[in-house]
């Protein structure tokens, strides 16, 4: 279905839902294409493709509120289903806070492309795919007796969207992503260490290719030996790729829902610093070619580049219209874009090397955050540093503490940045840790 085609059948649904007694309407059109390949002892063992199309409407009737989505998208079932939904949404209860945005919010066109879309999507060769797949495992296969088993894997996907609403808006996006991975775990005893590398693109042309297995490989062999240590209170090194989950409960933490449900500990901290002075983080959805870039939200609104925090104030919370309204507060968007860290100026051995005593954390195992209170408890493994130097793997060990004494107790940022995900977290040093072990 062309970008013209989806438009045309939107507003169709669109207008025939407002024909047959809905208020408000909203409807959004999405496909998306998408492709993988899993290889394992040198043989493919996964396969797939697909190929997918579907319909999403909101619908507002006489105060009441529901959603519904359906693949079928032949106008005579359309209708039916419109028709039937609105029957539906009539037994619901009445929620007054449920309208579509003030129609002043939404974006109105005029802004640079945020080329986000690999227009050559369709035209990479299948076959180039499983070669790629092929050579991540090539890279390792038969090169160190202790491989128990090694995964590798390509995957693409392209998704395209428009999106309509009664009152004004029509907009569309589209992006892509490409990326290859290896999963390899090793002998140690009767343990069986094991690690994951993955590499990610916007554009196939820009994939990383090369030593996904090999580091893949490096990262499993260095846990072999793992082992609890003394507990105690130490510096911790949270690397780069694993540092989102101590941010997640942070922007958690400001999700409208949270907020108003009083399931927030930020809740009414506005303007007020409630961590380091050191933590400055910028929501920024116009960087050209950002994972998480775009020019409008889910409904509909116009992005913008926000401070979240800005040396330990909070700036900014994520409200929708929804929350908006029973929170009488302006919307501003109901997700994050791009987090942008303002960074330091060591790399990850830069500060490893300043720790006289403490622990590297390369991978989190289960645990949880209390929204409310911001308490936490992490299952983490990782690295004994001692004077500057790794010293050996540790596991089954617990961080245990709350995330505003946490993110107060910031020791230092590195300029590592993780580019592969729309949080651009570096590797980040937190003192006075408690950690549990033996």
């Amino acid at each position: 279905m062309t970008k013209e085609e989806k438009y045309n059948l939107a507003k169709w649904a669109m207008n025939h839902a407002l024909q047959k007694g809905a208020q408000e309407v909203s409807v959004s059109i999405a496909n998306s294409r998408s492709s993988s390949v899993e290889i394992r002892e040198k043989k493919i063992d996964k396969l797939e493709q697909a190929i997918q199309s579907g319909l999403t409407i909101r619908l507002f009737v006489d105060k009441k509120y529901s959603a519904h989505s359906t693949n079928r998208l032949k106008k005579e079932e359309l209708a039916r289903f419109i028709e039937q939904a609105i029957e539906g949404t009539k037994y619901l209860s009445e929620d007054e806070f449920r309208t579509l945005p003030d129609p002043s919010l939404y974006y109105k066109g005029g802004q640079n492309d945020l080329n986000v879309l690999d227009k050559e999507f369709a035209s990479v060769d299948p076959q180039k795919k499983i070669d790629l797949a092929y050579a991540v495992e090539k890279e390792i296969f038969g090169t160190d007796d202790r491989i128990i088993s090694i995964s590798t894997g390509y995957y693409d996907g392209m998704e395209e969207r428009v999106l309509v609403t009664s009152n004004g808006f029509e907009g569309d996006s589209a992006n892509t992503q490409f990326g290859l991975y290896a999963s390899v775990s090793v002998k140690s005893g009767e343990a069986r260490p094991e690690s994951y590398w993955n590499e990610s693109s916007i554009f196939f042309d820009k994939l990383k290719k090369d030593n996904i297995g090999v580091t893949a490989l490096k990262r499993a062999a260095s846990k072999i030996g793992q082992a609890k240590i003394a507990s105690g209170k130490m510096t911790m090194i949270v690397e780069n790729k694993v540092a989102s989950r101590l941010v997640s409960p942070l922007i958690s933490a400001l999700n409208g829902s949270a907020i108003q449900q009083k399931n927030s500990f930020l809740i009414d901290k506005l303007d007020q610093k409630v961590f380091s002075d050191k933590l400055t983080i910028t929501d920024d959805p116009f960087i050209v070619s950002g994972r998480g870039s775009r020019l409008f939200d889910g409904e509909g609104l116009a992005t913008k580049k926000r401070a979240v925090f800005d040396k330990g104030v909070l700036k900014t919370y994520y409200i929708d219209t929804y929350y908006g309204k029973k929170l009488n507060m302006e919307p501003t968007n109901g997700g994050t874009t791009n987090l942008v860290f303002e960074t330091g100026d060591k790399n990850l051995e830069g500060l490893i090397a300043t720790v006289k005593k403490g622990i590297l954390v390369t991978g989190f195992n289960g645990g949880n955050s209390n929204g409310s209170t911001g308490d936490f408890s992490f299952g983490i493994e990782g690295f004994l540093i001692e004077n500057g130097t790794i010293k050996q793997p540790v596991s089954e060990m617990n961080i245990t503490g709350n995330m505003k004494t946490l993110w107060s107790n910031i020791g230092e940022f590195g300029n590592d940045v993780n580019d592969s995900s729309s949080w651009l977290t570096p590797s980040i040093l937190f003192e006075g840790v408690d950690f549990s072990g033996i």
